[in-house]
């Protein structure tokens, strides 16, 4: 892995997701006041990467983030550390592309805090041995398993939530018992600063640290041997993160993406729909992993709901969205471009009529909510996850041919459908893949600790949030206790004829087997057998957090 195949391929960690979008995400000055240049950090004055990856792995060895007095004072420091400078964070990303405060405070801030408040409180019961019952075979024994952190994560975050992809999975990895080291994107500068300056303000320089810098640090970063990398952003980096990950056999997280589809039927509530789908597109500028992506839309339905989002955007930022102070910036002028060259061409029916929207201004990164209907499959804006402001409505007869359509596709970060039929609901449920599905709802999962968030296929590797992402950065540890005496194990031991074959085969489970201990034979001690103790209760003992009476 090398810092140069991270500028040709990726050009930054931006969380935008279509191949011609990554090779073009590699800016990092914006016009204007609204973004600094990003500068990789000082060599004379700052440790290397190397230097902050060996440092976290002697702290982890020296056991400094494996207390849960720890990781329970790390956690409310992260907190005191989002409540002392809220203002100041909100300001560092609205420098960065213009994203409203409130959007700030509700998205990245609050979400965060929920987080901690979430995970704080259970991270105890997490920790606690979970005993688990033992064949006849072993009795008398005690068998539980324990989670234990994997040891130094390295977080790469993304540009488009800089402040929640960062810090959310770092709550994960704290829980866990994890060291940290974290790599901001050089694509939002003035909140990678700030991040980096109140990280080693607020919390434990010692297994708790911040990189900056662009492409060749984050490769520098990929060449240490870390325990496990998370990583959120684009499918091409990804790669490159599981391709230096595979020399040492790191485990890892990959948040991604794709094209998130909605269906709306006819029977929607198409007001609703409107408002929900509108919100979810448009906001951030729809430089949102999860938002909807494209609108496939029955027959009769689909001019009448691309009316109504459209109204929706102009209800929620005015006639003149560039002038209202609720509506976000495009991160460069790369990505301006980008979007630029999805619009409609005039000239070509085939890539849509515009309802609404359509304005560029490159010189203040700004592309008006764009509505467009009559869009072919094979038109560019349905070729790559978009990424921004804009919404194809594509028309289907049905149910059955929006699933198809779907299918047919790599499976998406999130699929939403609008419907009041309980029939297509089972449908989408049953025959659709991807990240997680909403009914009526875009990016509801999103805001649940409660809930796993992660990809399938293209969009992603594990998962986080809550319990799923404490268990992404720890290693389930299987434990097994037998005493000394009674040596009950001397069943088990050859030769393997007389009473011991038919004890055995007893025990086991069955007593009609091959002669040859064949693989088919029902009683085959190498299959797994019954999970009972010796009282027989498997119910009481299965992940009971108390060892079983019998085992103890």
């Amino acid at each position: 892995m090398t810092s140069t195949a991270l500028q040709d391929d990726a050009r930054g960690e931006c969380e935008g997701r279509g191949e011609r979008r990554e090779q073009e995400a590699h800016g990092t000055a914006a016009p204007g006041s609204r973004q600094a240049s990003a500068s990789a950090p000082d060599s004379v004055s700052s440790p290397t990467p190397a230097q902050v990856a060996g440092a976290l792995q002697r702290a982890f060895r020296q056991g400094v983030s494996k207390p849960l007095a720890w990781r329970r004072s790390q956690l409310d420091a992260m907190a005191r550390m989002l409540r002392d400078n809220a203002d100041a964070i909100t300001q560092a990303v609205q420098r960065d592309f213009g994203k409203p405060a409130s959007e700030t405070m509700l998205m990245e801030i609050g979400l965060v805090l929920d987080e901690i408040r979430f995970v704080r409180p259970r991270i105890a019961g997490w920790t606690a041995r979970r005993y688990k019952p033992m064949p006849y075979l072993m009795q008398p024994a005690a068998s539980w398993t324990v989670a234990e952190p994997k040891g130094v994560a390295l977080i790469i975050s993304p540009w488009n939530y800089p402040v929640l992809l960062s810090l959310e999975p770092m709550v994960d990895a704290i829980a866990a018992g994890d060291c940290i080291c974290l790599k901001p994107s050089e694509l939002s500068p003035a909140t990678s600063h700030m991040l980096a300056d109140l990280v080693e303000r607020y919390m434990d320089r010692r297994a708790i640290r911040v990189v900056q810098g662009g492409p060749r640090e984050t490769g520098e970063l990929l060449a240490q041997p870390f325990d496990h990398i998370f990583y959120t952003g684009g499918g091409r980096v990804g790669r490159i993160v599981m391709e230096a990950a595979a020399k040492r056999l790191t485990p890892v997280t990959l948040e991604l993406g794709g094209k998130s589809p909605v269906f709306v039927d006819r029977t929607a509530n198409l007001a609703v729909a409107a408002d929900r789908i509108a919100w979810g597109r448009f906001i951030n500028a729809g430089q949102t992993c999860v938002a909807p992506d494209y609108v496939l839309a029955t027959p009769y339905i689909a001019d009448r709901l691309a009316e109504l989002i459209a109204a929706s955007a102009r209800r929620f930022f005015g006639d003149d969205p560039q002038q209202s102070r609720s509506y976000a910036r495009i991160i460069n002028e790369r990505h301006v471009d980008r979007l630029k060259a999805l619009m409609p061409d005039p000239d070509d029916p085939t890539t849509g009529r515009l309802v609404c929207g359509g304005t560029v201004d490159e010189a203040d990164r700004y592309v008006a909510p764009t509505v467009i209907t009559r869009v072919s499959a094979e038109a560019p804006v349905m070729q790559e996850e978009i990424f921004g402001p804009i919404l194809p409505i594509l028309e289907v007869a049905d149910a059955t041919e929006a699933v198809d359509f779907i299918n047919r596709r790599p499976r998406p970060l999130a699929a939403y459908a609008f419907t009041r039929s309980r029939a297509t609901r089972r449908l989408f449920e049953r025959e659709t893949s991807s990240g997680a599905l909403g009914f009526n709802l875009p990016l509801g999962h999103l805001i649940s600790s409660r809930l796993p968030f992660g990809g399938v296929g293209a969009s992603g590797i594990g998962s986080y949030h809550g319990k799923a992402g404490f268990l992404e950065f720890s290693h389930v540890k299987t434990v097994v206790r037998k005493p000394a005496f009674p040596d009950t194990l001397r069943l088990a031991y050859p030769p393997y004829s007389g009473l011991r074959k038919v004890l055995l085969e007893t025990l086991s489970g069955g007593r009609h087997g091959d002669r040859d201990g064949s693989d088919h034979a029902p009683g085959n001690p190498c299959r797994p057998t019954a999970a009972y103790t010796l009282t027989g209760d498997r119910k009481s003992a299965q992940n009971s957090p108390t060892p079983p009476a019998t085992a103890r």
